[in-house]
This record gives C-alpha cells, sequence and structure tokens, in this order.
C-alpha cells in the first residue's frame, strides 16, 4: 500500500514537469507540430527574429487549415519559454537570443513519433546488441585472467573460422529487411545520445548558477572566495556529468573512431537498403558526425569557460556590486519579517517611498514630428553700402600686401648717398611699416636685385603692437652698380 502512494506522488510530481504537460495540452497536436518543424527537423537553435517570423508564418497555414490559434507568435514563444519548453540563451558575440528546444520537449516528441512509428517487438537487431552487450560486460568486468585469455582465444577461433567460411562459399550479407531494421535501431540510438549533449549542458548551466548563489552568500575574502571557485570547479569536473562527457569527448575526438565512423557512415549510406530510408534518417546520417562534433562541442566549451568565466566575475566589480546588493536585500527582508509582527499591513508609517517610474502615454496621444514647423529663416537682408575712401582702401591694401614699391623707393634712397647698403641699413634709415612684411620684402628685393653673401645680420623692427623685435637673417648688400634695375 505504501509503495502505491509513493509511486502516486512521484507520478503527480512527474505531471508538473514539462513533459508530461506538453503531452496534456489542449493544443498539443499544434505545438508539438511547431516546435518540432521549426526546431528539431532541420534547425536546433534559431535567433529570436528568425524564430518569431517563421513561426507567425506556420501559425497562418495553421489558422488557414482551421486550428484555433488566436495568439501572436511572440505570445506563443513566451508561454512555451514558461512552460519550460524552449530555452534562451545568449551565445558570446552574437546580437540577439538564440532559442531551442529544451530536453523535455524534445524527449515528448520524440515519444510521439515513437507511437507514430511502432518497432516490431523484440527484433532481432535489438536482441543482438542485448546479447552482445551483455557478453562484452560479463567478459571486461571478469578478475580471472586465465578466463579472459581463453575468452580471447575462442575469439580468435571464431574469426578464423569466419575467415574460413568467407574463402570458401564467400560474404554473406544481411537481407534488406533485416539491415533497415538495425539503420533504424542506430538512428533512434543517435537521437538520443545527440538529446544526450542538451542534458549534460543543462546539469552544467545548474551547477554554474549553484556555485554562482554559493559564491554570493559566501562571507569570507576574496581569496576564500577563490579558493572555493577553484574547488567548485574541481567538483563540476568530478560529477557524473562531468566524468561522463569527459569519457564520450575523449572517445568522439579520437582519430582512429572518428575515420572509423566516418567510414562507416559512408558506406552504409551508399548501400541499397539506405534507399528506403526516409529523407529525414538520410540527412540524419550524413550529417551524424557534424551533428555530434557541433553538439559534443558546444558542451565542451561552456565546461572550458566555466573556471574562466567565474573567475573572472569573483575579480571584476560586478562581483562586488552583486554581493552587496544581495546583503542589502537579505537585511530588507529580515527587516521587513521583524517588523511584519509589530506594523499591521494598512498602518500608516510615515514614510514617503519614491518609486521610480516611466510615463505611460497611449500611442494616439504621439504627435509626429513635422521638419517644415523648425525650419530657420535662412535669408540675407541686405546691408548698406559702407562709406570708403581713398585713404580707406589704400590702408586697407597696405595691411594684406607687401608695398614693394615703397621698399623700392627707400633703397634708392639709401644708395644715393653710399656704394652700397645692407637691409639693417636700410631699416635703420627707413623704420619697417610694415612690421615682418618689410623685412619679408627686403629680402625678396635682395634675392633679386641684391648680393646675396653666406655671413648673416641681425635686423630689428618695431611691430604694430609696439614691441621691438629681432631676426637673423642672410646678409644681402643692396649696390650702386644695379640701381638701375631697382628704378626700371
Amino acid at each position: 500500500m505504501m509503495k502505491t502512494v509513493r509511486t502516486a506522488v512521484v507520478m503527480r510530481t512527474l505531471r508538473e514537469q514539462p513533459l508530461w504537460r506538453m503531452l496534456a495540452a489542449t493544443k498539443a497536436p499544434a505545438i508539438i507540430a511547431l516546435l518540432q518543424q521549426l526546431l528539431l527537423d532541420s534547425d536546433r537553435s534559431l535567433p529570436g527574429s528568425i524564430l518569431h517570423e517563421r513561426l507567425a508564418r506556420e501559425l497562418s497555414q495553421l489558422r488557414a487549415a482551421g486550428e484555433d490559434l488566436p495568439e501572436t507568435a511572440r505570445q506563443y514563444v513566451a508561454q512555451w519559454l514558461a512552460q519550460g519548453w524552449l530555452t534562451r540563451r545568449l551565445p558570446p558575440g552574437a546580437n540577439e537570443e538564440e532559442y531551442e528546444l529544451s530536453v523535455e520537449a524534445v524527449s515528448a516528441i520524440r515519444f510521439v513519433n515513437g507511437i507514430l512509428r511502432p518497432r516490431t517487438t523484440a527484433t532481432e537487431s535489438r536482441l543482438s546488441l542485448v546479447i552482445q552487450q551483455l557478453a562484452q560486460l560479463a567478459e571486461e568486468t571478469n578478475p580471472n585472467p586465465t578466463a579472459r585469455i581463453q575468452a580471447l582465444r575462442d575469439e580468435r577461433e571464431h574469426i578464423d573460422q569466419a575467415i574460413s567460411e568467407a574463402e570458401r562459399n564467400g560474404v554473406q550479407v544481411l537481407s534488406s529487411d533485416r539491415a533497415l531494421e538495425r539503420a533504424h535501431e542506430i538512428i533512434g540510438l543517435a537521437e538520443e545520445l545527440t538529446s544526450d549533449f542538451r542534458s549534460v549542458r543543462d546539469q552544467f548551466d545548474r551547477l554554474n548558477r549553484s556555485l554562482r548563489h554559493s559564491l554570493m552568500e559566501n562571507d569570507g575574502s576574496r581569496a576564500e572566495v577563490l579558493e572555493q571557485l577553484f574547488a567548485g570547479v574541481d567538483l563540476v569536473a568530478e560529477s557524473e556529468a562531468g566524468r561522463t562527457f569527459n569519457a564520450f569527448w575523449r572517445l568522439l575526438t579520437d582519430s582512429e573512431q572518428a575515420a572509423t565512423l566516418v567510414q562507416s557512415l559512408d558506406e552504409i549510406t551508399n548501400r541499397s537498403f539506405a534507399r528506403q530510408l526516409e529523407s529525414r534518417e538520410r540527412r540524419f546520417l550524413l550529417n551524424l558526425t557534424s551533428t555530434l562534433l557541433d553538439e559534443g562541442g558546444g558542451v565542451h566549451d561552456v565546461f572550458q569557460n566555466f573556471a574562466r568565466s567565474l573567475k573572472r566575475f569573483v575579480q571584476s566589480r560586478e562581483f562586488q556590486e552583486q554581493r552587496r546588493l544581495h546583503y542589502l536585500l537579505k537585511e530588507a527582508t529580515q527587516a521587513a519579517l521583524s517588523a511584519k509582527e509589530c506594523v499591521r499591513a494598512n498602518q500608516p508609517t510615515g514614510y514617503a517611498l519614491m518609486l521610480t517610474s516611466s510615463p505611460v502615454r497611449s500611442v494616439s496621444q504621439w504627435v509626429l514630428y513635422d521638419p517644415a514647423q523648425r525650419v530657420t529663416d535662412s535669408s540675407m537682408a541686405s546691408a548698406d553700402p559702407p562709406q570708403l575712401g581713398i585713404e580707406t582702401v589704400a590702408e586697407l591694401l597696405r595691411q594684406s600686401e607687401i608695398d614693394f614699391r615703397t621698399l623700392r623707393r627707400h633703397v634708392v634712397t639709401v644708395l644715393e648717398g653710399q656704394s652700397q647698403a645692407s637691409i639693417s641699413e636700410v631699416l635703420a634709415a627707413f623704420p619697417a611699416e610694415q612690421g615682418l612684411g618689410s623685412v619679408v620684402g627686403y629680402v625678396a628685393l635682395g634675392a633679386r636685385y641684391g648680393e646675396v653673401t653666406p655671413h648673416l645680420e641681425i635686423v630689428a623692427w618695431e611691430g604694430s603692437d609696439g614691441i621691438c623685435r629681432r631676426a637673423r637673417i642672410p646678409a644681402i648688400f643692396f649696390i650702386q652698380e644695379r640701381l638701375h634695375e631697382l628704378i626700371a
């Protein structure tokens, strides 16, 4: 009687799990058809935008066929997430979240497909597999070396007899029916194997969350937290999921085993009986190697990045902020529980709490922006003509250009009283009216009409701001023999 009660309790608990809820859902046929089409038969994961687009298209087709599916694609995705039929992840470097079926949803869909395609009871291939596995288990667990040696000798004798039989009578192959039966069994086992990868990855995720939670609860120093962190990583590696996956990953990445798998798949898919397989089954066999490596590689990456991500989390400010927030929430919860017995729920406390919120307005209240309403006046008004005379124009010209005519006149005046003159002597007789511009003008005239020497001289002039400045320039001399060139 107690066993029946315990079984009923277990079944009641199981009924609340996602697998049973999917099978018992009111619209289970449509839900299973949609999820199988979108995330099992072709793609195993889809970005959110693509999933919503494809789901909306499939919903339209089902509604046209008479199905009652009133919700939108986004609403159904949100419901399936809440029910535990979908999982949502953000891969590193991705721009948006990706969705895939949960392990329970995959099991439910394959359970229904198994009912639709029932296998023959006690098939020969299943019985041969059981006998082979039992014999191998008995042999590999036998500690007696004599019995093991005898078993190996019997196996060698059996192989020799098989070789002799093949040499005398040729090779006997399986019939198409038996080969097709074994192919179905292999495909079923391989599909369950790909589901096991997701189960292992989910276990790693649960271990990751539980370890982060325990790190948040730890009141010790950062060194103690890091010590607990690496202890937790060792715990993950030594867990059942970790040991099982590491063993399987070593087998899958073994070069000899991988070559055997690829060669066997190529040979099987080229056999005549393989043409009787469904297109989905043939596609699954052709992509089996890449599927196993992709699924296993995803789990392997999660496992390898596990320690690094936790270490970065502990050493970053994010960990400190989350830890501080966690403690504040705990203190607030404890204070609320303490005040619960003293303060009634509707009793005024005299404390006003400013809650953050955002204004909510209807879309009909929004006003479209019209750029034409805020165009600035870019027209230019006509200004009055300025009062400019000849003197003002000449002064503006003197400030913008070098007056070479005046400079020539100054040089000629100096040379009328002496045979030669340097630029410094000309500036001493006629101060630079244009400042540095006059000096540059004398240098330009001297380079054309004077004698340039390899020596340097220092010249001085006073700028328009009243400050005296000096500069070192090439020693250039104006001579009377070339006076006619300056006058011309």
